[in-house]
């Protein structure tokens, strides 16, 4: 059976161009880039060419893009690194409740640590108020998260705005944002989002799991999260992992330009798409249609999340009950809108790529309607 895929907000399939180069890091460019020989010198140019190319993408500095093993690790790195490095200048930290669980848990931990962490809450269409950041502000406050896209709405966050409300009110605190679910879907410029840190994954768009990175404006300090050797200046030790540090390059190249180019289809299809699933299914619940091209989340109350999950399966379709790294649970995000429970808990997010089609909405759509009529019998 062939399979339709509309989960690639929890991963992607990797592109021919960060296979190849993943490949050809892993056979031909082998070299450990810290060693003193050919080999060596060869992976650390290629180290160097995928620091440029990320950097070029976030409209950075190449010094300021550090490799991690992916977008938790370059969340942990950001958070934990500047809050503790910030310590002294005061203990209070600003997010919201809206964060993946990578940032949530990071928060909790930092909570544990001593420091007061002050979570805003999104209004009714997902969306954080810059009011509600700039009165939390406080003279001890050292440091806002706010992700940028929301990993199960799609809603797109106000950054740029809460960066101006933190200069304005003359804050220390440095802003960090979660770029995973918005890096290379819409526009992403550390310069234009005021942002000093920002956290993106490459296993989000068509390039390998295993590869993210972390922006660092030029003069913040970070405290090592992490110790080993002197890599990534120390911040992200370890031999870097060059096949997937290569394929994550290689998929910023291909897939930029591609999404630029899909976005507005993309969009046109989730847009076909809403509308039919309303048409074949009357009471179908749309909880959130997103900002970012392709995500949005639906609800068929009366029906569990992984059941429908697990039907859509069968039909080789493959959706998502909220956030993968959920494992089922109820979208926190959706539950922080004030939408009703019985809705949250039969959620499931679509989320699309270049690759998905119309007909795919229309398969889709069918899908859904049979699980109404054959989940009521059982």
């Amino acid at each position: 059976m062939n399979h339709i895929y509309l989960d690639n907000a929890a991963t992607t399939s990797v592109c021919p161009e960060a296979v190849a180069a993943a490949v050809d890091a892993m056979t031909k460019t082998y070299g450990n880039p810290s060693s003193l020989h050919k080999l060596g010198f060869a992976a650390e140019r290629l180290l160097q060419q995928a620091r440029e190319i990320l950097a070029d993408a976030l409209s950075a500095r190449p010094d300021e893009i550090y490799f991690t093993p992916g977008g938790t690790y370059s969340i942990n790195m950001a958070l934990l690194g500047a809050a503790r490095a910030r310590k002294n200048k005061g203990k209070h930290i600003i997010s919201t409740e809206i964060e993946h669980d990578a940032a949530q848990n990071t928060l909790n931990q930092l909570a544990a640590e001593g420091f007061t962490v002050t979570k805003i809450a999104p209004d009714e269409n997902g969306r954080i108020p810059v009011s509600a950041v700039r009165d939390a502000l406080r003279d001890d406050t050292i440091l806002v998260s706010v992700m940028l896209a929301n990993n199960v709405t799609g809603r797109l966050q106000p950054v740029a705005e809460i960066a101006d409300a933190i200069q304005s009110a003359g804050s220390q605190a440095l802003l960090h944002t979660d770029a995973v679910q918005a890096f290379l879907k819409v526009p992403v410029s550390v310069t234009e989002l005021g942002v000093d840190l920002l956290s993106v994954s490459s296993h989000k768009i068509h390039g390998p799991k295993g590869a993210g990175a972390l922006y660092v404006k030029k003069g913040v300090r970070l405290a090592p999260i992490v110790f080993g050797g002197g890599q990534e200046k120390g911040l992200a030790p370890g031999t870097e992992g060059m096949p997937a540090i290569a394929g994550f390059a290689a998929a910023v190249s291909a897939m930029g330009p591609l999404y630029r180019e899909k976005a507005k289809e993309i969009e046109e299809i989730k847009r076909y798409g809403l509308a039919l699933l309303k048409e074949k299914c009357p009471n179908l619940c749309v909880l959130s249609d997103g900002d970012v091209p392709g995500v949005f989340t639906v609800s068929l109350p009366g029906y569990q999340s992984e059941t429908l999950v697990h039907f859509l399966a069968e039909e080789g379709i493959y959706v998502s009950a909220g956030s993968a790294c959920g494992k089922g649970k109820p979208s926190k995000a959706l539950l922080s809108m004030g939408i009703a429970r019985e809705k949250v808990i039969s959620a499931i997010r679509i989320s699309l790529s270049a690759e998905n089609t119309k007909e795919h909405m229309e398969i889709l759509a069918e899908a859904l309607a049979k699980a109404q009529k054959v989940l009521a019998h059982r």
